[in-house]
């Protein structure tokens, strides 16, 4: 793939977020949380763009050729390649918060299951458990941890306006589900965002047993 950058950007600064970008989704498609394609993740370039997973690549075997360059409104930049699908939800964590620098979206088992579960309540909440301290802002196991479940739509324009709905009311959001689909949670860098998926993936699962064992 041919990716023309825009004259003010390095393309070592490029090719630093397009690696970041495939080394993550490699490792993350071989815990299996990336079947068949799925997932999408980008990381903010600068104030005007950010690198994005191709559409339709195996995460599995990311290189650089699998990341393009989009501006913060989802457009290609200097390629023909098309963007993930999900690029609008992308850019609207780089929107509302300029110090967010890394969105991972997964779909794994434990994640599509909780999703379907929790969909008619709109929210897991999560306390008690000592992990919802690898959330940062949360320094104790007796706060509350809420992450929504949305409903799924193919309109993209749909999702984001249920996110903006979240926060313009006042509410805190680190990630978010999507009925039947999978995760959604960013950082201030890549490994802040990774420490979030991991650990909620590790609190969705404690939940899940919990339900088990209790029925």
């Amino acid at each position: 793939m041919t990716q023309q950058l825009p004259a003010t950007m390095s393309q070592s600064l490029f090719d630093s977020r397009a690696d970041a970008i495939a080394d993550a989704a490699r490792q993350l498609a071989a815990l299996g949380w990336t079947p068949a394609t799925s997932s999408n993740f980008s990381m903010r370039v600068d104030d005007e763009h950010a690198a994005i997973t191709i559409s339709g690549r195996d995460k599995g075997h990311l290189g650089r050729d699998d990341i393009m360059l989009i501006d913060l409104h989802g457009h290609a930049v200097g390629t023909t390649a098309r963007p993930s699908a999900e690029t609008a939800l992308h850019t609207q964590v780089y929107r509302r918060w300029p110090e967010m620098t890394a969105v991972l979206h997964t779909h794994s088992r434990t994640q599509s299951v909780v999703s379907r579960l929790y969909a008619a309540r709109g929210a897991i909440q999560l306390q008690g458990w000592e992990l919802q301290k690898a959330i940062s802002g949360y320094t104790s196991h007796d706060s509350v941890l809420e992450i929504p479940v949305f409903p799924n739509t193919q309109h993209m324009p749909d999702l984001v306006a249920q996110v903006d709905a979240w926060l313009d009311a006042g509410k805190p959001l680190h990630a978010y589900l999507i009925d039947g689909h999978g995760i959604y949670t960013w950082g201030r860098d890549m490994a802040e965002a990774r420490r979030h998926l991991e650990a909620l993936e590790f609190l969705l699962e404690c939940e899940m047993d919990l339900r088990r064992l209790s029925s």
